[in-house]
């Protein structure tokens, strides 16, 4: 069945000629740049496959359990290298859930899930976060959950709101899983930028049919590379994923590899990371402040990640709003709530340090929300 385009994506697909000139609602940390990595790298490195493991390089998929804490735990033959986290997503779905079948996500949240299945012929059943806090509703998921479930896709951080599932409530999806030998699958893109609490544990290490996706591109701004991973503690989940991969993308860029291999050396990644949690934490201290004050918005601030869902006064359409924002005289980026079916909220983030003029971009947004 065709895939159709989610409403997200097609906002991005419209809007990504406009050059703002500030952006409210950033979705990563501030990227490097190539000239960051150029001493780390091998002038005489192959631009062919690693030709040591179609899976990805070795020490890169260590790094990889290490940043996920499963070390010791899980072994390198338990991760695949993969396009970004979208791809590992992708080749989960795609392996593991069959026309017919039925699957369950969460909304807000990532849609890929949601879209993929729909395209497989797989029914969707739809768990929906309530605004009050945004805390995933584990009674509904019991009551959703059934023999034909092959599939739980979830995202912690979860993706839009910052809400994070904690230790107790991974292990009682995993205990509303198991019976069923239900597959669940997290998304751990924001993982690691936590602001209340400590780094939630990989499902991957919690249940036999959990599988972790991660990637490089939103806590360490890498989104360029086109790097990412699935971890699985099943060996032919890995492997069936990697015989998808070869009919879809084949093999890793191998450039993407050496360089996410380099950032997430120990040493590397914890000081990349200590200053996207520093430039992370100042914009969330500015934006929540100016959420607390007079701008007549209100949001239940994120536990982690970049990006949280603010209300918009009653009346306020956020499809109005944001349009109206980005054009003259205001030049500035908003993603509208509707794009998750919530067009009285906006996405707002606190990602790109000082390099997407934050400031400006409130100011701006506080002046276009008076004139609505």
């Amino acid at each position: 069945m065709k895939i159709e385009i989610h409403p997200l994506f097609d906002y991005l697909l419209k809007t990504t000629g406009e050059s703002p000139e500030a952006i409210v609602g950033f979705s990563l940390s501030r990227s490097p740049k190539l000239k960051d990595f150029i001493k780390d790298l091998d002038p005489d490195l192959s631009l062919d496959w690693n030709n040591r493991s179609f899976q990805g390089w070795p020490e890169l998929r260590e790094h990889v359990l290490r940043q996920a804490n499963l070390d010791g735990r899980l072994s390198t033959d338990n991760v695949l290298i993969t396009a970004g986290a979208a791809e590992a997503n992708y080749l989960a779905l795609r392996q593991l859930v069959d026309a017919g079948a039925e699957i369950i996500t969460e909304t807000p949240g990532w849609p890929q899930a949601a879209v993929l299945a729909k395209g497989i012929g797989a029914k969707t059943r739809i768990i929906k976060r309530r605004n009050e806090d945004w805390a995933f509703p584990l009674e509904d998921l019991a009551a959703a959950i059934n023999s034909r479930t092959a599939m739980i896709f979830l995202s912690n951080p979860n993706n839009p709101t910052g809400r994070m599932l904690c230790e107790k409530e991974l292990r009682e999806i995993v205990a509303l899983a198991q019976p069923h030998g239900t597959y669940v699958v997290i998304d751990e893109v924001y993982a690691g930028l936590e602001w209340t609490g400590t780094r939630a544990p990989s499902i991957a290490g919690l249940y036999e049919r959990g599988i972790t996706t991660g990637s490089v591109s939103k806590a360490l701004g890498l989104q360029g590379l086109r790097t990412g991973w699935m971890i699985s503690p099943d060996c032919q989940v890995i492997r069936d994923a990697l015989i998808l991969r070869e009919n879809s993308s084949e093999i890793m860029n191998i450039l993407g590899e050496a360089i996410a291999e380099i950032a997430l050396r120990p040493l590397r990644y914890e000081t990349a990371m200590a200053v996207a949690r520093a430039e992370g934490l100042a914009n969330l201290e500015q934006l929540d402040a100016f959420i607390e004050s007079d701008c007549d918005l209100t949001w239940t601030r994120p536990e982690a990640g970049l990006i949280g869902l603010a209300c918009l006064p009653d009346g306020i359409d956020s499809d109005d709003l944001c349009v109206k924002l980005l054009r003259s005289p205001y030049r500035t980026f908003l993603l509208p709530g509707s794009v998750y079916d919530l067009p009285q909220h906006i996405r707002v983030g606190v990602g790109g340090g000082p390099d997407v003029k934050l400031t400006e971009g409130l100011q701006r947004l506080s002046a276009c929300l008076k004139t609505m």
